[in-house]
């Protein structure tokens, strides 16, 4: 509808760069006898007014046109030649699909041999199938993405039947389902060759779409999984509660200032303890190999309203690590875990403030 828009506005306030003659007696020096563009519109009380485009000016910067029934001959610049000349092709709502992204409730992508499914409360996702899980935000929204983005590409020589015959004989990569208030919308994804095809149930038709289509929906369960083992993302911590073997570690924080034991610690080293607990991330997700747990860590955040209590056990040259009352292991690399313990050890009071100059 967009398009359409700028083309009624093209035409309604088009203007003419110079009147070339009031009354021309041979149009075909302009082209105007076999017009190579013939715009049409009709107005609000049923009456139409024609354009007609014939050659470009010599100069090339602009083309003559008339009216439909005057005689005068006008040149008019070329830009609004090319933003009339459009083919249907370049004037059709190429979305494969029309949900609204802002009302998803559920999305549900096959691929890879697995189905998942994704469930939206308020701005949060979470993964539902083939069990409940932490997802990354990030690789779900672009997900909905390339989905909501996903256009037909069309081109005048496309043969429907080919193109469907393609489809037909091609490998599935994926199929995915969304659900808004306006109910399921549907698009499956196949590969034939090097072409990649796609047919909606929101528009009739099999067609041709870019191969960042169909890399964008090949993915699997890992690809949607929450690898951070903290949610508190950027915002600061009120408590940090730290226990490794024999050492414990306590930090409370009062405004921009962060205590241990009724000792102001360095903001600093604080700030890099902080930093390794934000970057704490799963390499990869085991299946099992949580044993004892040797490092307790229990973040405090949102005023109180977020506490998330990881525990770390090591297995071999490796970590694992799971969250307090939730199934799903984590596998750590042995680096990550060294950094936390050493911005633990590193952990100092702050230096005293300096003394007041003296009056002289």
């Amino acid at each position: 509808m967009r398009k359409l828009d700028r083309i009624a506005s093209t035409f309604g306030t088009l203007n003419a760069d110079k009147l070339l003659d009031e009354k021309a007696p041979n149009l075909e020096q302009f082209g105007l006898t076999k017009p190579s563009l013939s715009v049409t519109a009709t107005k609000q009380d049923g009456n139409t007014v024609t354009l007609l485009f014939g050659d470009e000016t010599p100069t090339n910067s602009g083309s003559y046109a008339e009216l439909a029934g005057d005689p005068r001959v006008f040149i008019v610049a070329s830009y609004h030649k090319s933003s009339l000349d459009k083919t249907e092709n370049d004037l059709r709502d190429k979305r494969l699909l029309t949900f609204d992204s802002e009302k998803l409730s559920r999305v549900a992508l096959t691929a890879k041999k697995t189905t998942v499914e994704f469930g939206r409360n308020k701005d949060q996702w979470q993964i539902l199938k083939p069990k409940p899980l932490r997802a990354d935000q990030s690789a779900v929204e672009d997900l909905v993405r390339s989905l909501h983005d996903a256009k037909m590409e069309l081109r005048a020589t496309d043969d429907e039947k080919k193109s469907l015959s393609a489809f037909n004989a091609g490998t599935a990569v994926a199929t995915a389902k969304l659900t808004d208030v306006a109910g399921t919308q549907e698009l499956q994804v196949r590969k034939n060759k090097d072409d990649y095809y796609a047919k909606s149930s929101a528009v009739e038709g099999v067609y041709k779409v870019l191969s960042s289509v169909g890399s964008s929906l090949d993915k699997s369960l890992d690809d949607f999984r929450n690898k951070k083992l903290f949610d508190f993302s950027f915002a600061d911590p009120d408590k940090i509660e730290l226990h490794d073997g024999a050492k414990s570690y306590f930090l409370t924080r009062s405004g921009s200032d962060w205590w241990s034991n009724g000792v102001k610690m360095d903001e600093g080293n604080v700030g890099i303890l902080v930093a390794d607990i934000r970057a704490v991330t799963a390499t990869k997700f085991p299946d099992n190999g949580f044993a004892t747990p040797s490092i307790e860590l229990t973040v405090t955040s949102d005023s109180g309203k977020r506490v998330e209590k990881v525990l770390i056990a090591k297995n071999g040259d490796r970590y694992v690590a799971k969250r307090e009352n939730e199934p799903a292991l984590y596998e750590l690399g042995a680096s990550a875990i060294t950094e936390l313990q050493k911005a633990a050890l590193d952990l100092k009071p702050a230096p005293p403030p300096a003394p007041a100059a003296k009056k002289k």
